[in-house]
């Protein structure tokens, strides 16, 4: 029985790590917005799952926390702020579609690498479950990094966050003090993101990022 409790465990974290590589496979901010609430909701569940495996009734408040900003509030909002804004739906990338992908593959194979040998004396679902959380903060480093559109880097600010999310309900004994402020920062965040959106939009009538390094000199 505890083995399929670690599989179950392990599929699920592996769905929100495919729905990482889903982000950076997207050409369509629709698209990118909907992966998300399939991501988070997969996040929802690991939450739920590590709640009644760990016996830890608080993290029902972790996955009820993810399911509702995350997978709910948080797409609505961003497709509000797209459909308010008028902005281009295409997705403008600094990296191609297809290099994104193999460089996300290198980052899973190194975060197995880095992780495992540091958790040696941790039970095997922990090690596994933070190699696959770092995978995910890494991933949505990556989408940041790799696409040019304000509103996608704040997905990737977001899926990062929820690697994050995922190695802490992987580690037992996470309070609730610490879900609760996960909740107020993407709350905050959104805020914070959704004037900093209109801003860029009255300034430059894009939000495409190439235009705030125009504006600073970075480029001629």
């Amino acid at each position: 029985m505890q083995a399929l409790h670690f599989d179950i465990a392990h599929m699920i974290d592996a769905l929100v790590l495919m729905m990482g590589f889903g982000l950076l496979y997207q050409r369509r901010l629709r698209s990118v917005l909907r992966t998300f609430a399939f991501q988070a909701t997969a996040l929802a569940a690991a939450a739920a799952w590590q709640a009644y495996i760990q016996e830890a009734p608080h993290l029902y408040a972790t996955a009820a926390i993810a399911l509702f900003f995350k997978a709910i509030a948080v797409p609505m909002a961003l497709n509000w702020l797209v459909q308010r804004l008028g902005i281009h739906r295409a997705v403008e990338t600094a990296l191609g579609v297809g290099p994104s992908m193999m460089i996300g593959v290198v980052l899973v194979a190194l975060s197995i690498l880095l992780v495992l040998p540091v958790t040696e004396n941790a039970t095997a679902l922990t090690r596994e479950s933070l190699a696959l959380a770092m995978s995910v903060v890494l991933l949505g480093l990556l989408m940041m990094i790799t696409r040019r559109n304000a509103v996608t880097q704040v997905v990737g600010f977001m899926a990062l966050e929820n690697g994050l999310i995922l190695a802490a309900v992987g580690a037992k004994g996470m309070p609730l003090v610490v879900e609760i402020s996960i909740a107020f920062s993407v709350l905050v965040a959104m805020i914070l993101f959704g004037i900093f959106f209109f801003r860029i939009r009255e300034r430059f009538d894009s939000l495409d990022l190439h235009y705030l390094e125009f504006y600073r000199g970075e480029r001629q």
